[in-house]
């Protein structure tokens, strides 16, 4: 029997300066640190799940997302607090898909996408 179906699970970004990451997660987006027990590893809360970043060689290789937080009809506020932290999106192209002030809207459906210091693709969307 596969009781994975029944677990909670949780996002993992990794960074390549722990220190730097703190302050973007913490400071930038406001995030609150649950628990940094473990060395170097920075656990978040985020709603009902966390959001883990560890330090990695490997980080901000992922070239798709990396987190997704469903911000629903919060994401224009959320997305206007991060602008005016100096956060920068991006701006992709899709077909049927207005562009807004960092907002992607498709036909009510909000999109916003914006990357880590490590160039860590994260999501907001507006579900």
């Amino acid at each position: 029997m596969n009781a994975l179906k029944n677990k909670p699970s949780s996002a993992i970004v990794a960074v390549s300066d722990i220190d730097r990451a703190r302050r973007f997660y913490s400071d930038v987006l406001g995030l609150e640190l649950y628990d940094e027990g473990m060395k170097s590893v920075l656990v978040y809360k985020t709603g009902a799940t966390h959001l883990v970043v560890y330090p990695s060689e490997s980080a901000g290789t992922n070239k798709a997302n990396a987190v997704v937080w469903d911000c629903g009809k919060d994401i224009d506020a959320i997305a206007t607090d991060l602008s005016a932290k100096g956060v920068t999106f991006e701006r992709y192209q899709m077909e049927g898909v207005s562009y807004k002030d960092g907002i992607h809207d498709a036909n009510g459906f909000k999109m916003v996408w914006f990357k880590d210091p490590d160039g860590n693709i994260l999501h907001l969307n507006s579900a």
